[in-house]
C-alpha cells in the first residue's frame, strides 16, 4: 500500500502544495539510466509524489522517462499528481541564459512545466567548468538582480510553476528580496540534526520563504558527505528506545522543525522505511536532546567551490 504524505503551501507565486518528503534522484557513486528510472518507478509505487533533480545531476531524462512509463502503467493518472523540481546550473546563472536552461531541462523531462525551479548555488560557473569542485578562476559572483529577473521570466511564461534558490544565506536573501517582483518561494539548503540551520529558519519563516532541507541524513554514501549522522550515538539510543531507524529519527526531526526535506535512497525498503515518519511523533525530551548536539558546518558547499577564500562565497551560515 502506497504511503500518504502530508502537503505544505508554497506562500508565492501559485500558492501551490508541495509534499513534504521528496526523493532525491542525484546518485552517487553514479548509475545508469535504467538503474535510476526503475528506483524512481519504485519510489512512485511506495508512494512518493515529490522528485528533486537537477540539470546538473544527469537525472532529468530518468525522471522523465520514468514518468512516462508511471502514466502508461497507470501508477499516476496524470503529470497533475506529480511535484517536480529542477534547478538551474551555475554555468546558465545570467539573465539570457535563464529561460533557455529551463527549456532544456523541460526537454530533458519530456515536461512543459516544472513545479519548482531553483538557482542551484548563489554562485555563476564559467563555461569550461565542468569537474567540481571548480577552479578558483572559474568562480563569479552571481548578479542576483540580473537572475531573479529571468527567474521570473520562467514563471510569466508557465515554464515553473513556482520559483525559488537552494544554498542561499540570509545575506543573499536580503539581495534578492530589495528587487525581487516575485519573492522566493522555497529555500532548498542543507539542514541535519548536526547542521541545524536555526538562524537561516528563523529569517525564512519570517519572509515567508519555506525551507527544504537536502542531505537530512548527511549524505553518509558519497564522497563529499560523512556519517556524522548514522554514527550518531545520540540518535541511535532515541531509535532503539522508539523501534525505529536512525534515519528515521533523523527525518522525523528534521520534518518536526517544520520545513520539507528530499531524501535518496534506490534501496527498496529503505525507499519505505524513509517514508514511515508521519504516524509518531519525538517526545519532548528527545527533541531536546536532538536539539542539544554539536554542530557542524554542512559538508556541501566544499564540493562544488572548494576551500577557496571567495569573499562573496555563501556568507556565514549555510
Amino acid at each position: 500500500m502506497a504511503a500518504s504524505i502530508p502537503e505544505v503551501t508554497l506562500h508565492s507565486c501559485s500558492a501551490r502544495s508541495m509534499p513534504v518528503i521528496g526523493m532525491g534522484t542525484l546518485a552517487y557513486p553514479p548509475v545508469d539510466p535504467e538503474t535510476a528510472k526503475e528506483a524512481i518507478l519504485e519510489a512512485i509505487r511506495a508512494g512518493y509524489r515529490h522528485f528533486d533533480t537537477a540539470f546538473a545531476y544527469g537525472s532529468e531524462k530518468p525522471l522523465g522517462e520514468a514518468v512516462v512509463e508511471a502514466l502508461r502503467l497507470g501508477l499516476v493518472k496524470s503529470r497533475e499528481e506529480l511535484f517536480i523540481t529542477t534547478k538551474l546550473w551555475c554555468t546558465f546563472a545570467e539573465k539570457d541564459s535563464i529561460v533557455p536552461a529551463i527549456k532544456m531541462s523541460l526537454s530533458n523531462l519530456q515536461m512543459e512545466y516544472v513545479d519548482l525551479y531553483l538557482i542551484h548555488w548563489p554562485v555563476r560557473l564559467s563555461k569550461d567548468a565542468v569537474r567540481m569542485p571548480a577552479q578558483r578562476d572559474q568562480i563569479f559572483e552571481l548578479d542576483i538582480k540580473s537572475v531573479w529577473e529571468g527567474m521570473e521570466e520562467c514563471h510569466d511564461l508557465g515554464l515553473a510553476k513556482a520559483i525559488g534558490v537552494s544554498n542561499f544565506s540570509t545575506k543573499k536573501l536580503d539581495l534578492l528580496l530589495s528587487s525581487a517582483r516575485i519573492p522566493p518561494a522555497v529555500n532548498q539548503v542543507e539542514m541535519n540534526p548536526v547542521w541545524q540551520q536555526k538562524q537561516l529558519r528563523e529569517y525564512c519563516s519570517a519572509k515567508g520563504i519555506h525551507i527544504t532541507a537536502y542531505s537530512p541524513l548527511g549524505a553518509p554514501t558519497t564522497k563529499w558527505g560523512d556519517g556524522r549522522i548514522v554514527e550518531c550515538d545520540v540518535l541511535e539510543e532515541i531509535a532503539r528506545a522508539r523501534g525505529k531507524t536512525i534515519a528515521q529519527v533523523s527525518l522525523r526531526w528534521v520534518y518536526e522543525q517544520r520545513v520539507s526535506l528530499v531524501t535518496k535512497s534506490f534501496d527498496k525498503q529503505r525507499m519505505r522505511d524513509n517514508l514511515g515518519i508521519f504516524d509518531w511523533s519525538l517526545t519532548e525530551e528527545e527533541s531536546t536532546r536532538i536539539g542539544q548536539l554539536p554542530q557542524n558546518k554542512g559538508v556541501c558547499f566544499a564540493n562544488i567551490l572548494g576551500q577557496h577564500d571567495i569573499s562573496f562565497e555563501l556568507d556565514a551560515e549555510i
